[in-house]
């Protein structure tokens, strides 16, 4: 079994009236099967209102399955027995840094969750040096968080989820209020960490170019896994990915109108430096 196993998985949301009546029910995951392997780094696409995000909060126990079942390691997330080891396991980023970050010093901040979960002292600030060192913040160990940028926080709350050595991290739309050059540090750090410490990364979001160097991308629409593939499979798949109200890298949309205008390229180009390879002896011959 992988690292993450979800069996028919439904969730619902339901609302009630002030009688306690069921008034409305919104299914937001409908019947999905899905196993993610450990060290994978693994990328969910959907548009708002897919069930990406509300599976992410499976995964950490956060919500539980109006039906079917989701293992964790193995550990069933409705046996209340496991929910802190399943929290141990998948550790959560969410999309405001500012709701995740509590210290007034960032090593304090870092160490707040391992000091939680009862590791000695000497093992906190050991894990308090590794995860700021692995994240790129060790020379702001002292500073306030009030003083970093939108991308430092959240690589402190990324360093803060390390500190209590998950084997999983989730991170729900980590950049979605980020600038683009915070978005780019985040990302390098979440894929250094993937490469690096062999840590299993699900990342949620709505940014293509985030996923380009995923080892899978999986598709949500209407509750549904809907496509899943590599992202060289996925982003071939140009006209299916619009039909789901998603865009595609800029540049695989430039070969795609490139290619429908005849020029000889392969389907699914993900970089620029890609593209310039194929472009490039095309201009030669020309």
């Amino acid at each position: 079994m992988g690292i993450i196993k979800a069996s028919k998985l439904i969730f619902d949301y339901i609302r009630r009236d002030e009688n306690d009546q069921i008034e409305e029910v919104n299914r937001a995951i409908d019947a999905v099967d899905v196993e993610i392997k450990k060290g994978d780094f693994v990328a969910i696409l959907g548009h708002n209102g897919s069930g990406k995000s509300t599976f992410a909060k499976h995964v950490n126990g956060i919500l539980l399955p109006t039906e079917g079942t989701i293992w964790i390691s193995e550990m069933d997330t409705r046996d209340e027995s496991h929910i802190w080891d399943i929290r141990k396991t998948a550790g959560m980023v969410f999309q405001n840094p500012d709701n995740q970050i509590i210290g007034n010093i960032v090593e304090e901040d870092v160490g707040f969750g391992p000091e939680n979960m009862g590791i000695p002292t000497e093992e906190i600030w050991k894990r308090v040096d590794e995860s700021l060192e692995a994240v790129g913040m060790t020379a702001y160990r002292m500073k306030s968080p009030n003083k970093l940028s939108g991308g430092q926080k959240q690589r402190v709350a990324i360093a803060g989820v390390m500190a209590m050595k998950p084997e999983c991290i989730i991170l729900d739309e980590p950049t979605a209020m980020l600038d683009p050059n915070g978005r780019k540090e985040v990302i390098r750090t979440v894929r250094e960490l993937n490469q690096k410490e062999g840590i299993t990364v699900l990342l949620i979001t709505h940014y293509m170019e985030e996923v380009v160097n995923a080892d899978r991308v999986i598709v949500m629409d209407d509750g549904k896994i809907v496509m899943d593939g590599t992202p060289r499979e996925i982003f071939s798949e140009v006209e299916q990915l619009k039909s789901y109200r998603l865009d595609v890298p800029q540049v695989t949309e430039l070969a795609y109108e490139l290619k429908k205008a005849g020029v000889k390229l392969p389907e699914g180009i993900l970089t620029r430096k890609e593209l310039m390879e194929y472009l490039l002896p095309l201009f030669l011959e020309g």
